[in-house]
């Protein structure tokens, strides 16, 4: 085996490579689509927008403090930056709340805002994957990790079909959600839910049938 079969072999398995390539994937599906939401104040990209910055954007933030922030927090090297990163999160979000009750052009405006602001903020969350990667204690491959997982309960046996979607709410931090995938619409999850989670989740219908139903169900954010 040559030297550069060697090298690319063990590049293909660093796991500051990994995770770099990991959180620049997130951060381009992150971009892209707040790129085609912010053409203009159309009624319906105006929604779309609330919901994705309300639900995606709001549940990679909330990933990106648990994988990224708090470990990077831990080393002298970072924390600062770490420190940094969690008040631009926290700006963030409050322009999150400002969007969901602006009217359309406003909504085309702070989206602009957060858009410009995100651009920048993710170039210096890349800073600190080569700190994480020499910590024994976090797997940088598995940072930022898609907060809109997806539950096909259809493939799963029928008693075991609310556990699986309840333990899969258990894991989720706030702001984060995963999507439910049915081939009924789960109004009896839904009661579950209220039953045990009142005010503490959020459920959001993507498709309603005939044949097939998606629902987004997410763990509330404090601040939301």
């Amino acid at each position: 085996m040559s030297a550069a079969e060697i090298f690319i072999q063990a590049t293909e398995t660093d796991p500051a490579v990994i995770a770099r390539a990991a959180v620049r994937e997130a951060h381009q599906r992150l971009r892209q689509r707040l790129a085609e939401l912010t053409t203009d104040s159309e009624p319906r990209l105006t929604a779309e927008l609330v919901d994705f910055c309300r639900h995606e954007l709001r549940g990679y933030l909330a990933g990106a403090d648990r994988d990224l922030y708090a470990p990077a927090s831990r080393v002298a090297e970072t924390r600062q930056l770490a420190d940094a990163l969690r008040v631009g999160s926290a700006v963030l979000n409050q322009q999150i709340n400002d969007l969901a009750v602006a009217s359309p052009s406003e909504a085309l405006r702070i989206g602009t805002m957060i858009a410009g602001a995100l651009n920048l903020y993710l170039r210096l969350e890349e800073s600190v994957l080569p700190v994480l990667a020499k910590l024994a204690d976090v797997d940088p491959s598995l940072v930022v990790a898609d907060p809109q997982a997806v539950i096909d309960v259809r493939q799963i046996a029928r008693g075991g079909r609310h556990p699986r979607v309840f333990a899969r709410y258990a894991r989720l931090a706030p702001g984060e959600s995963f999507v439910l995938v049915n081939s009924h619409d789960p109004k009896p999850l839904r009661r579950e839910f209220e039953s045990r989670f009142s005010g503490r989740f959020s459920w959001d219908y993507l498709q309603a049938g005939p044949e097939e139903w998606r629902v987004r169900i997410g763990r509330v954010a404090a601040d939301a």
